[in-house]
């Protein structure tokens, strides 16, 4: 059986980033894990109100296969904004599928949320739910060091 890494934690693996970000008022949070490039990855989907987004690219019949973030966020269908942010941030970097000369990189970045809707944080938020600014904060904050427990989505 291996032995655990350095830090026993999911950023043993060299090129995973791990980061979280929270919204004390509304008690809701976001994490991403980060990867090193294209990462080949597959999806289970499961449950009777699955939340998500671009987990079709990861299907075996399907032709990517591969992400460049994964992100986790609380807020059900609100929470999808902060892969949108993910999306956003890393395309401005040049990080995704390159399909053709001058147009944006194209970062996979697939998502699952968690409903938490109905806890005591203020979900009062109008047009402006917090997911997007905790996606890009999430993903600022990526590094081989975080919090583990009830932060982020956890």
């Amino acid at each position: 059986m291996p032995l655990p890494g350095p830090r026993n934690s999911l950023t043993d693996i060299p090129g995973l980033l791990v980061g979280h970000a929270e919204d004390t008022a509304a008690q809701t949070g976001v994490t991403v894990i980060r990867t090193a490039g294209a990462w080949t990855a597959g999806v289970d989907i499961r449950g009777g109100g699955p939340g998500g987004r671009e987990t079709a690219a990861l299907e075996p019949q399907n032709m990517v296969g591969q992400l460049h973030a994964l992100v986790f966020s609380g807020g059900s269908v609100f929470g999808l904004g902060a892969a949108d942010a993910v999306a956003a941030a890393l395309s401005a970097e040049g990080v995704g599928l390159q399909l053709h000369a001058g147009a944006p990189a194209i970062p996979i970045v697939p998502a699952a949320v968690l409903h938490d809707l109905a806890n005591a944080g203020n979900k009062q938020w109008g047009l402006e739910p917090p997911y997007r600014r905790l996606g890009f904060s999430a993903l600022n904050a990526a590094g081989e060091e975080f919090a583990e427990g009830r932060v982020g989505a956890g």
